[in-house]
């Protein structure tokens, strides 16, 4: 369906995660994956949701020039919010721990946003769902961060690993937006754009 009303542009996805290139072609699109460095900084007074807001537009920048009309370029960013501060990607397995730590136990919030652009306009859509961990050890910590990929998520873990099968008590909201990508925003967003 999406598929059919989309026939006339090209999607251009600027994203080198394997995640979201999968979730975006889980729709039944043909995407072009076009990737394009930014140093991923904001100014410090941004809050929530305004922080992936920003960034996930500040990554479509570097595509205006090369944008042509038929052109929807899709460019997002995620953070993990707890007790007023936002988590990026961790720097090390150090700061990764550290992370983990923080979350064992607690609620806190994903939010990804995601920027549409094209020639004429631009649009920003944000989600966030709250997740809960249970109680975590340090081995169990230790485990996840020695056989998982950890330093390209944020917060430092993916919640369809293993240390979302074994300490994620609860979820409000959309699993896909803590994978990274709010799907069903998506969806809605460019059956209109």
């Amino acid at each position: 369906m999406l598929a059919d009303i989309l026939k006339d542009n090209r999607l251009i996805l600027a994203s080198s995660s394997p995640r979201r290139q999968e979730l975006i072609k889980g729709l039944g699109l043909k995407v072009e994956i076009r990737v394009k460095p930014v140093e991923e900084k904001y100014p410090e007074h941004l809050k929530h949701f305004e922080i992936p807001d920003y960034l996930a537009e500040l990554k479509s920048m570097p595509f205006e020039d090369t944008l042509t009309p038929n052109d929807i370029l899709i460019t997002s960013d995620t953070i993990v919010w707890l007790k007023n501060t936002a988590m990026g990607k961790p720097m090390d397995v150090n700061e990764a721990f550290q992370m983990l730590k923080s979350l064992s136990g607690q609620t806190h919030e994903v939010i990804t946003s995601v920027c549409f652009k094209s020639t004429e306009k631009i649009k920003i859509i944000n989600s966030t769902t709250k997740v809960t961990f249970k109680q975590l050890n340090d081995s169990e910590i230790n485990f996840y961060i020695k056989n998982f990929k950890v330093l390209d998520k944020a917060g430092s873990y993916g919640i369809q690993d293993w240390i979302g099968q074994i300490a994620v008590t609860k979820i409000e909201g959309s699993y896909f937006n803590v994978m990274g990508f709010p799907m069903d925003k998506i969806y809605d967003t460019l059956l209109t754009f």
